[in-house]
């Protein structure tokens, strides 16, 4: 096997960083493993976490919005399958999120004691919502099929839109975890903002409804666009293309990813100390 010898010098990571974050790449496969190894370690039903949170909470929103506020899915989904379909997706983000924005106080031991692209612990902790959604793809197959739902060629987007949803998760991920190592007020505040995201985003309702003059400022949440793409990619229904919102949502995207690796790399010479 050939052996690699670092040296560290002055501006090294500045000028090699990007090279050296492809190069510990087995870091972040070894991290993502240990946290999915860990994740569901001692507990009594293990990865069935994964498919009973959402289902629940799907169940919640379903009685929430269609018995009680009378809200339908669009086109002809099934309510249930169609809040489902949006679970899935704000699941991914939202653990993704956490996980991303708690890393680096978590590892801190790691952070503290040898060198490496420390972006690599927030991005490793993608394994854990990616698992999830892997364990709760069978469950949204049966119900499809008890809806006799079959989807048509648009399902080739699906990963499209799920790759924007990690975009995202990365972007503020990336900002939150940096914010976070300096102020730790960061992970009280994040429950909060994540079980607000469920509701002002499109998981028990459909972005039809919401009035058109409220289009744009409802599209500044990326999730819309991406939610309203899988529920059209799987489903078949609504179309997130539809207006000029969609282009307020990846421009949000955009510019998410593009903030929170600067700040991030900005901050990162300071982590081992305040950490």
């Amino acid at each position: 096997m050939k052996r690699e010898t670092l040296i560290l010098e002055a501006g090294r990571a500045d000028r090699q960083y990007w090279r050296d974050l492809w190069k510990y790449r087995e870091l972040l496969y070894f991290l993502a493993y240990r946290d999915v190894a860990v994740h569901y370690k001692q507990t009594f039903i293990g990865a069935a976490w994964a498919i009973i949170r959402p289902l629940a909470t799907a169940a919640i929103l379903t009685i929430v919005f269609r018995r009680v506020a009378k809200l339908e899915a669009d086109g002809d989904a099934w309510y249930p399958l169609f809040v489902l379909c949006g679970m899935m997706v704000w699941q991914f983000f939202a653990v993704f999120l956490s996980d991303s924005a708690n890393s680096l106080v978590t590892n801190a031991n790691l952070v503290s004691k040898i060198y490496f692209p420390r972006m690599l612990v927030p991005l490793s902790t993608i394994g854990v919502p990616l698992v999830d959604l892997l364990v709760l793809v069978p469950i949204l197959g049966i119900m499809l099929a008890v809806d006799g739902t079959l989807p048509s060629w648009k399902i080739v987007f699906a990963p499209i839109f799920l790759l924007l949803a990690a975009l995202t998760a990365t972007g503020f991920g990336l900002f939150l975890c940096a914010l976070n190592v300096k102020y730790r007020d960061v992970r009280y505040a994040l429950p909060f903002i994540v079980q607000l995201g469920v509701y002002i985003s499109p998981i028990g309702y459909a972005t039809s409804r919401v009035p058109e003059i409220y289009q744009l400022l409802f599209h500044l949440n990326p999730l819309v666009f991406v939610i309203d793409g899988m529920r059209w990619s799987i489903l078949g229904v609504g179309d997130p293309f539809l207006g000029s919102g969609w282009l307020v949502s990846l421009s949000v995207i955009a510019l998410s990813l593009v903030i929170g690796v600067r700040y991030f790399r900005q901050t990162e010479k300071t982590f081992a100390d305040m950490i």
